[in-house]
């Protein structure tokens, strides 16, 4: 059974979710219908109204969690525009084994989905610094809103469709196949990345500054003046140096402080 959605119930939705989360929904409309109405009637609501009163009214925060785990979306493989971690090898990561003198990195993946962008980025740094690893703290931060992809990115369990784009000695070297075919990423990377639940439109803490973030194909759904505020939240926290990388369907704006290196690639001089 399809819930349509009104005008005024989509306005409600799109404005919370909007000034809640930073993300533009405004065109959706088709996609607010196809993700939330089995959800409504399996709730035993008869209109999107009461069902987001519901949710307003969960004072344990769980109906709105479950809200974003449904809009959000969440679609990623393995060594995804794979011209970012060309660049790390060529250039990021000799360029931090030559300067960062006290050997710690501070790395970023603000929007890490299902895990395997964090756990990507972890494979291409050991693979770069093999026996020279020791001693360098080079784990990562992943972050998204989705306590759903979150779960997921822990477990680090893949289907081997999500591996056909990385290195074929990676499969042997970083993933041990299970017996249902499915494929579990190593110990020894999966301690590497560190995943916590994030809403990038809250303030930014950090101990130090960043060598290195990721966000990609996370600003494709915020409106220019959301965008262009996080990118110059992310330059405050980015060391000087430092590089931010966006999906290759993003722009930053000109208006940015960063100098733009290669597209995608943008840099804090």
């Amino acid at each position: 059974m399809n819930v349509k959605i009104t005008d005024s119930e989509f306005n409600r939705l799109v404005k919370f979710m909007h000034s809640t989360y930073g993300i533009d929904l405004s065109r959706k409309r088709t996609l607010i219908e196809g993700r939330l109405s089995n959800l409504i009637v399996q709730k035993g609501f008869a209109n999107y109204n009461d069902y987001l009163d519901s949710v307003f009214a969960d004072k344990s925060g769980m109906e709105t969690v479950t809200l974003v785990n449904k809009l959000t979306t969440n679609h990623t493989y393995f060594m995804r525009e794979p011209q970012h971690f060309d660049f790390m090898r060529s250039v990021f990561l000799p360029y931090i084994e030559k300067n960062v003198k006290d050997r710690d990195v501070r790395i970023w993946c603000a929007a890490s989905s299902s895990g395997e962008e964090p756990y990507t980025i972890a494979m291409t740094i050991d693979d770069y610094f093999g026996s020279r690893r020791t001693g360098w703290d080079l784990r990562i931060l992943a972050t998204d809103i989705s306590t759903n992809v979150l779960q997921k990115a822990k477990n680090a369990v893949y289907s081997e469709e999500s591996l056909n784009a990385i290195p074929h000695s990676w499969k042997s070297k970083y993933f041990i196949k299970k017996s249902d075919g499915t494929y579990q990423v190593v110990d020894r990377i999966k301690k590497e990345v560190i995943f916590k639940q994030f809403n990038l439109m809250d303030n930014i803490v950090y101990k130090k500054p960043f060598d290195l973030i990721f966000c990609r194909n996370v600003m494709i759904y915020f409106d220019a003046p959301t965008k262009d505020a996080l990118v110059e939240r992310f330059y405050d926290v980015t060391k000087k140096g430092g590089y931010l990388f966006i999906g290759h369907a993003e722009t930053v704006s000109k208006k940015s402080r960063y100098t733009f290196v290669q597209p995608a690639i943008y840099q804090k001089k």
